[in-house]
């Protein structure tokens, strides 16, 4: 007569559950460190391309300041008369040829001289370090880039002023009337003045954008 008692082993083995091994491929994270680039790299901001070799093109824009600058100084000092004023547009502009021994609004202009060095040395420290910095600059700055070059053709046209009549030669007059008279100025100084304005602009506004 047959054995018919159960095998413990074998009912044991019959009721252990099966658990099925998915072996499909699993999509590659970058939080679970699998990825091929490491997770550091990915979550840094890539680094944006400097100007290099295109900052010569904002170069040649400084150099077209400078030529306009130096220009119409030329005509200012053939055609008018010392401190003696021309009407444009009545009773707000004027051609008045003015020389400016000091810095910005005539400060420190009665001195005895050496002013004319302290400003020179401080314009050429400064147009160098906006050479260098015009190379170093974002390529997609391209307004950060504007107003570098424009302060750096205004820096270097009021320089060769310095150098080689020893003062600023301004003409351009603001005024109303007799009531108001803004200080005169120049070319330069308008190159300068939209320059500071534009990098202010694109460091409160643009740049946190780039960096994101």
């Amino acid at each position: 007569m047959p054995n018919s008692t159960p095998n413990p082993t074998d009912s044991s083995e019959n009721k252990r559950p099966q658990v099925e091994i998915d072996h499909s491929p699993k999509p590659a994270h970058a939080t679970t460190g699998s990825s091929t680039t490491p997770k550091g790299r990915l979550s840094k901001t890539p680094k944006m391309a400097a100007n290099g070799s295109h900052a010569f093109l904002w170069y040649l824009l400084s150099l077209v300041v400078i030529i306009i600058d130096q220009w119409t100084k030329w005509l200012a000092q053939t055609k008018l008369n010392f401190l003696e004023p021309v009407p444009v547009i009545e009773p707000f502009l004027n051609w008045t040829l003015a020389y400016n021994y000091g810095a910005a609004f005539s400060f420190l202009a009665d001195q005895a001289g050496w002013q004319k060095w302290f400003f020179a040395g401080l314009a050429l420290v400064m147009s160098l370090f906006l050479i260098g910095y015009l190379i170093k600059a974002p390529r997609k700055a391209k307004l950060l880039s504007l107003g570098l070059a424009l302060v750096l053709g205004g820096a270097i046209g009021n320089l060769i002023d310095r150098l080689l009549h020893g003062h600023v030669i301004d003409f351009i007059h603001v005024h109303y009337a007799d009531v108001w008279h803004y200080p005169i100025f120049n070319i330069a100084d308008i190159g300068i003045c939209i320059g500071v304005a534009l990098i202010v602009i694109d460091m409160l506004f643009l740049e946190k954008k780039r960096n994101v």
